[in-house]
């Protein structure tokens, strides 16, 4: 397992370089979520890891237990969007020592109230958000995009296309500026090909929950 900022020196290796084509999924995958060992999801118990990479040193449980209360509260509501930010680090800081995702998954629904637990009208756990921004600040999620997409040229061909699947609004917007700006200027680096973000049909909804909120754009390189 390899980062995407890492991805250059892989396809130099493999010797795929220039590629006719770059398509990066920036979500993590069903094998890693369905993996309890990963402690990358909620709905089964397991260690507070998220790392993509074993070999990387900082894991969830190194934030949720040492962090200052108000720097988890941040990072909560900076990378989850999570409103309840601060209510749900003053139960993680209440709660500690968490060894577990079942630990986590506990004190942000105590954090989120029993009604908001109990309701119906929401498909989505209120730990999501939660476990989302864990995971991309474990991971670096949004400097190892930033450093992909500058890389991204230096790979194709021309002519050869760019696709990126994102699932996050901040990802998506760091990829609707880069692509914009790559495709301004007297030699542009790009020719963007989606004028608008794409977005699953409810169909593809219902066959795949997990693409619910998957974001696709798209580019040609010049």
């Amino acid at each position: 397992e390899r980062y995407f900022d890492e991805i250059a020196d892989a396809a130099t290796a493999a010797g795929v370089v220039p590629a006719a084509g770059l398509l990066c999924d920036l979500g993590v995958s069903s094998l890693q979520l369905d993996t309890p060992e990963r402690g990358f999801s909620f709905r089964a118990s397991g260690p507070l890891d998220m790392r993509m990479s074993p070999s990387a040193d900082l894991t969830a449980a190194a934030i949720v237990n040492e962090y200052e209360e108000a720097d988890l509260a941040d990072l909560l509501y900076r990378l989850g969007d999570e409103r309840r930010s601060r209510r749900i680090a003053r139960q993680i800081v209440a709660r500690r020592p968490l060894a577990t995702t079942t630990d986590l998954a506990k004190a942000v629904e105590q954090a989120a109230g029993k009604g908001r637990k109990a309701s119906t009208s929401s498909r989505v756990h209120p730990a999501t958000k939660t476990f989302l921004a864990l995971r991309m600040a474990v991971n670096q999620e949004l400097r190892r995009l930033g450093d992909l997409l500058a890389l991204a040229r230096s790979l194709l061909g021309f002519g050869s296309r760019l696709v990126i699947i994102s699932f996050h609004s901040l990802e998506d917007r760091l990829v609707k500026q880069f692509l914009r700006d790559a495709s301004l200027g007297d030699a542009p680096a790009f020719r963007v090909l989606t004028r608008k973000v794409v977005r699953p049909s409810a169909a593809e909804v219902e066959r795949n929950p997990r693409s619910r909120s998957a974001r696709l754009r798209a580019a040609e390189a010049r």
